[in-house]
């Protein structure tokens, strides 16, 4: 078998990205956490079979877990393991940061979303956002500055 090939640049690492979370959310700020997995969902992240569209997080009983992001099995994944592709992972993250997050939550009305799913020194870690939701007419705005930037671009680049 020939040798994969590697992807160049910031996003050699990436697994997955949330885009939609971009879309409905200002987000305010991010924090990486860990991810609690089982040995064929690290095989299946490898391969890049993961997908974070629906997914969100919840802060219960002091923990933070991982809900909705759907991690598909390898067809070659052992047959012995009972596999559950939308299964709650925890999140592993220190206390000072669980309770930052749950005071946020709480007092001050934020979302908390992952937005990112990334290898860091061999090791699979999430990006998680404080956010804010975006209103109709805030996405909107964010459409016309995007398409804006754009055509200013193309303008420069004939020039």
């Amino acid at each position: 078998m020939g040798k994969k090939k590697r992807r160049k640049g910031a996003d050699a690492n990436t697994i997955v990205q949330n885009k939609k979370a971009r879309h409905d959310y200002f987000i305010e700020d991010s924090l990486e956490a860990g991810l609690a997995l089982d040995g064929w969902e690290v095989k299946s992240l490898r391969e890049g079979r993961a997908q974070l569209r629906e997914a969100y997080v919840v802060l219960k009983d002091g923990e933070a877990w991982l809900i909705g992001a759907h991690i598909t099995p390898l067809v070659s994944a052992s047959t012995h393991v009972a596999t559950d592709p939308t299964r709650s992972r925890k999140l592993l993250l220190h206390r000072e940061q669980i309770d930052r997050l749950i005071g946020a939550v709480e007092r001050r009305g934020f979302t908390v979303v992952p937005t990112r799913m990334y290898w860091s020194r061999g090791r699979a870690k999430l990006a998680i956002g404080l956010a804010k939701g975006k209103r109709k007419q805030d996405k909107r705005a964010t459409e016309k500055d995007r398409d804006w930037q754009r055509q200013k671009q193309r303008v420069l680049k004939e020039r």
